[in-house]
């Protein structure tokens, strides 16, 4: 990266989109009808969502706050369980509910990017096989054409699948998301099906919407060979393909844009690689002197440009749908975003066509099976009163997305 002088101010692309992402069952709360639910009733994960933010009731609220935050863009998902909670029973007032959250966006000049499978499903399709099940591919275009019809005028950005490669690897490989199957039969079928199921959606929402955006969110990944051993090389080769580039090549000629999610660094060491332990980062960690988050995760800012200049060849528009950091005390989080950023920016420079950063997240949320203890909002949620605090952090990120550019000390 080129040496910053001081106070350089790096400036970004006229009509840049800045932003915060979320996900349905994460923020909005008593999602009952959903596979997660169930899981969760059953004992899964270390706490159940409950309420969560109650960001059901509270998107007004929460949608001025990143208004007030100069966000002029916003990534959400929808609940297919809440939508059809029975086979076939659609809710219309569930679908009205989310026509006003759009609106809401909309009336404040927020753009749209609407997530269609975000790791929940209802609890009947679950129950069918989910998406072990070729045959149960036609109840989700069935939601597809459904949603396209009844909001296509307020999306802006279509998103169908949120990260594939994770839904997979957690509920088929690693067996601690629903339905925990520990099983690579079923995990092929899954991750093809899946692969059909983007396929079939962008068709059909561009039958219903010929000038649509829609494209996908997709966790991509650095990966090193500390130390440059061939063996080492190649599995990083290997693991980088079917990680970043298999479901896009399952799925090349079905994407506008380009959703990038970027949190994870992993590094082969000759030692990982022979005594077959699990894959380690405690050599390069040491070497490059890396922070890492609350969750562990080692804080890596370069790799953002580093899987940015990877995708350069696809030649489409990419947005960064996540990027975040765990980090309850804040004092990570700003250096993280102004440094993610000045990565980001260098990637521009060099060609690459980023046009939008949504930041992970809004409020701090239900993280999954980690529970509500991971804080990666921009907005600290005090879980027993629902009081929205901004962060320090939120502040700075404000400052850039107002500015739309970053200034260098």
């Amino acid at each position: 990266m080129k040496k910053a002088s001081k106070k350089q101010k790096l400036v970004f692309p006229k009509n840049f989109l800045w932003g915060a992402a979320t996900a349905a069952h994460q923020v909005e709360g008593n999602n009952i009808h959903s596979d997660w639910w169930e899981w969760e009733k059953g004992g899964g994960g270390t706490e159940p969502s409950g309420i969560a933010c109650d960001h059901y009731h509270r998107f007004e609220e929460d949608f001025r706050l990143a208004k007030e935050l100069h966000h002029n863009a916003h990534r959400l998902s929808i609940e297919w369980a809440r939508i059809e909670p029975e086979e076939g029973k659609w809710n219309e007032e569930v679908i009205q509910h989310y026509q006003e959250v759009l609106k809401s966006l909309h009336n404040k000049g927020i753009k749209t990017f609407v997530t269609l499978f975000h790791f929940t499903l209802p609890l009947w399709f679950a129950q069918k096989g989910g998406f072990e099940e070729k045959e149960n591919l036609k109840y989700f275009d069935r939601y597809v054409d459904r949603m396209a019809y009844h909001l296509g005028d307020l999306v802006d950005f279509w998103i169908t699948i949120n990260e594939p490669s994770v839904y997979v690897g957690s509920s088929y490989l690693g067996g601690y998301w629903p339905p925990q199957k520990k099983n690579f039969l079923k995990l092929i079928q899954v991750y093809l099906n899946l692969a059909r199921t983007h396929r079939s959606a962008y068709k059909s929402i561009h039958n219903i919407k010929k000038d649509a955006q829609v494209g996908m969110a997709m966790n991509i990944s650095t990966f090193h060979s500390f130390g440059g051993y061939l063996p080492g090389m190649i599995v990083s080769k290997i693991a980088k393909f079917l990680a970043n580039d298999s479901f896009y090549f399952l799925t090349r000629d079905y994407h506008d844009f380009l959703g990038i999610n970027y949190y994870f660094f992993h590094n082969f060491s000759l030692k990982d690689l022979f005594l077959l332990k699990k894959i380690g980062l405690k050599s390069i960690e040491e070497t490059m002197m890396l922070k890492r988050s609350d969750l562990g995760w080692p804080i890596y800012p370069q790799g953002i440009y580093e899987v940015l200049m990877d995708l350069k060849h696809r030649h489409l528009p990419i947005y960064i749908t996540e990027n975040g950091v765990a980090d309850v005390q804040d004092k990570h989080r700003e250096n993280f975003i102004l440094n993610h950023l000045q990565w980001l920016h260098q990637a521009i420079e060099e060609g690459v066509d980023v046009r939008g950063y949504l930041h992970w997240t809004l409020m701090d949320n239900y993280e999954w099976a980690f529970g509500f203890k991971p804080r990666f909002g921009l907005i600290e949620i005090d879980y027993k009163t629902q009081k929205r605090t901004i962060r320090k952090s939120a502040l700075t990120y404000a400052k850039i997305c107002q500015e739309n550019a970053i200034l260098l000390e």
